[in-house]
């Protein structure tokens, strides 16, 4: 059966949502997205998501449609309709569709265009959470506005086909020899001494809402967190590494680019880790 789609105020087949050719998500990218991942059809951190959409959409100065409240209900309303029992929700908000092509922002009257839609993915027995994925490493040509979540995604597209290319479950951006983040992940390390190093939040990435949830249950548990910049050297050299993602919960990464990471098999500390958040997001799940 065709899964519906929200498309500005109406659910429809998804196979039939369409858009205006002068939507400026479509000729600018002028648009931010989110994503939430659904576990027995219910919304996963779902809040922190809406938060930095909130925010996303602030710093371009994006009008949300409709409000928060609204678009969860959207959210729920589409997960039900769809019988979604494990995967993930995407939103996107844009600046609209205006009469023509041109770079400033439309009139006031032009309205922001919402569209959802949903899609199956048992992310808990995924299998590369149990065999690890390997990452390759590319140069990080994004702009300079990272922390906004927005849907000019060109650079992690190459990124992400190179590593795909290359047989690689990920690609880690490196700027000035430093790891900032993978294509659509939070890039982590364990060190010999059992810290957990991610890089700090700032303009240079994206704030994962993942990333927060897991740091946050890490430190629940007086693991030792560092938020500072690391590069492949000690990525290689440390005993554990992993990626967080709302598509990939907690995933161990047990190679960069064909090198290995300890043993080469994921660490008790990165599985243990999803564990914690398999277990923070079955009982927060809304």
């Amino acid at each position: 059966m065709d899964p519906l789609a929200y498309v500005n105020g109406s659910f429809v087949p998804l196979s039939e949502a369409k858009i205006s050719v002068l939507d400026r998500g479509f000729l600018f990218a002028d648009g931010i997205y989110e994503v939430s991942a659904v576990l027995d059809g219910k919304l996963v951190d779902n809040a922190s998501h809406l938060a930095r959409l909130e925010r996303s959409v602030g710093e371009i100065s994006l009008k949300l449609p409709e409000t928060i409240e609204r678009i969860t209900e959207i959210q729920k309303e589409l997960i039900a309709r769809n019988k979604v029992t494990s995967g993930l929700v995407y939103l996107q908000v844009t600046r609209g569709a205006d009469k023509g092509r041109d770079f400033p922002f439309p009139k006031a009257d032009v309205r922001s265009s919402l569209v959802m839609f949903t899609s199956e993915k048992d992310i808990i027995n995924a299998p590369v959470a149990k065999t690890g994925i390997n990452v390759i490493t590319v140069p990080d040509i994004r702009w300079e506005r990272r922390d906004i979540k927005s849907v000019a995604l060109l650079a992690q597209v190459l990124a992400k086909q190179a590593a795909a290319e290359a047989g690689a479950g990920e690609a880690w951006m490196l700027q000035d020899g430093y790891v900032t983040e993978g294509g659509s992940s939070s890039a982590f390390i364990l060190t010999k001494d059992d810290v957990i190093v991610t890089r700090k939040n700032s303009n240079a990435i994206l704030p994962g809402c993942t990333r927060k949830a897991v740091i946050a249950l890490a430190e629940e548990r007086q693991l030792r967190v560092e938020e500072r910049s690391f590069t492949v050297a000690e990525a290689l050299a440390a005993k554990e590494a992993f990626i967080t993602s709302a598509s990939s919960f907690v995933q161990p990464v047990i190679a960069v680019d064909g090198k290995t990471i300890g043993d080469g098999k994921p660490g008790p500390m990165a599985t243990r880790l999803r564990e914690i958040y398999v277990e923070f997001a079955k009982a927060t799940a809304v």
